[in-house]
């Protein structure tokens, strides 16, 4: 076997690459998935992938997972994710010389306090105490901020390798795209989350009273559910700008993917505790301006501030409703409404964006180079490639 993942579970945020695996292996690639998770764990994904040809379930019997177990030791590259696959990574890693990947994103998202994890204190310890460090493992990091904790940690030495999700790219052309104007021209700006409270759906609501105090035209679609949605509603209502805010409720991913369409500008206001967030990608890769929080942990990868979306500075954690991040909230209003003041230029970073999801930041694409980097690092080289998946992070 060329390749095989070993994850949680097969969802959206994997299946992409997974397939473009297949099909570039010539079928030599094997997906694990090791737990039967319920559908809440799924973050909305109802798609049934157990039609998948490469898919091995380790969990649903004691056969699968020996089947998975002779994968971890045999195949030319494993990559594993998460403590559900520390035993076979542990075993994999008491061969001499095979290749393997480590898979993660941040690990330090509140400083040194989460090493406290059990979790975390397991592959930390196991890593040092079993000398991972001087094997041919290196780091796939699904975070712009997973490498600086890697180092932080003393683990990865220059081995660690920029890596994410990658949902769907369909090559969409701007001009094809539909935006959804009101009678007055008014900007069409989403939200698209669950409705909790490190998310802050109240960063959207506030920018939205200083758009509508400052004479800007627009309409702010928010989707999603959850704890604040009540909350979120009743501070549109007490801000008074309930007619300009409408409040979508849940969609199908589908669904979701042809309204991002319909909108020029996604609002990406989660803090430190977004390990990855895939919405992003869905959103540029759909046509939208993406403005997010610099602590996202993919968007200082996707992101070049200015031109292909912006950064504003991340809500603190403890930003809430009833006292929400004035600093954050400032900066997010500036990003918005200079897009909103320069029509032209926000029509070029869509464009820009879209160009950057489907020319770099895509599964084909990835699953190219990472196949790529294997071979260079099995011939004792490093990555060729200066930005995007499978570069030095």
């Amino acid at each position: 076997m060329k390749i095989v993942f070993f994850s949680l579970i097969l969802n959206n945020h994997q299946a992409c690459v997974a397939d473009a695996l297949w099909e570039l292996t010539k079928h030599n690639y094997c997906f694990v998935e090791l737990a039967n998770l319920q559908a809440e764990h799924r973050k909305g994904d109802t798609h049934d992938y157990s039609d998948r040809p490469y898919l091995l379930r380790a969990w649903q019997s004691p056969t699968e997972y020996s089947k998975a177990m002779e994968l971890a030791t045999t195949a030319e590259c494993c990559v594993f994710s998460g403590i559900q696959a520390m035993p076979f990574q542990k075993e994999r890693l008491k061969r001499t010389g095979l290749l393997s990947f480590d898979m993660s994103e941040r690990w330090l998202k509140r400083g040194f306090v989460n090493l406290f994890s059990p979790n975390i204190f397991r592959m930390f310890t196991t890593y040092l105490m079993e000398g991972w460090g001087r094997k041919p493992l290196y780091k796939l990091c699904c975070s712009a901020f997973a490498a600086h904790d890697q180092r932080q940690l003393g683990m990865f030495s220059k081995k660690c390798y920029k890596w994410g999700y990658f949902t769907q790219v369909e090559k969409l052309s701007l001009e094809a795209l539909t935006n959804a104007h009101t009678s007055n021209d008014a900007t069409s700006l989403m939200w698209c989350s669950r409705y909790l409270k490190w998310k802050h759906p109240e960063l959207p609501i506030l920018i939205a009273q200083r758009l509508r105090n400052n004479g800007y035209r627009f309409t702010l679609n928010m989707y999603g559910s959850g704890e604040y949605e009540q909350q979120t509603q009743q501070l549109a209502v007490k801000l008074g700008v309930d007619d300009v805010v409408n409040f979508v409720g849940t969609k199908p991913n589908k669904q979701l993917m042809a309204d991002m369409r319909q909108h020029e500008i996604f609002l990406f206001t989660s803090d430190r505790n977004e390990g990855w967030g895939a919405v992003a990608n869905e959103s540029m890769a759909n046509g939208c301006v993406l403005v997010a929080s610099d602590d996202i942990g993919c968007a200082p990868y996707l992101v070049e501030n200015g031109h292909t979306g912006f950064l504003f500075n991340s809500p603190k954690t403890s930003s809430s409703i009833d006292h929400p991040d004035e600093s954050a909230l400032n900066a997010l209003y500036e990003k918005v409404a200079y897009l909103l003041d320069h029509p032209t230029e926000r029509q070029a970073m869509r464009q820009r964006s879209l160009a950057l999801m489907q020319n770099v930041w895509n599964p084909h694409v990835a699953a190219e180079r990472l196949l790529a980097l294997i071979d260079r690092l099995r011939d004792g080289k490093s990555s060729i490639f200066e930005n995007g998946p499978c570069s030095i992070a």
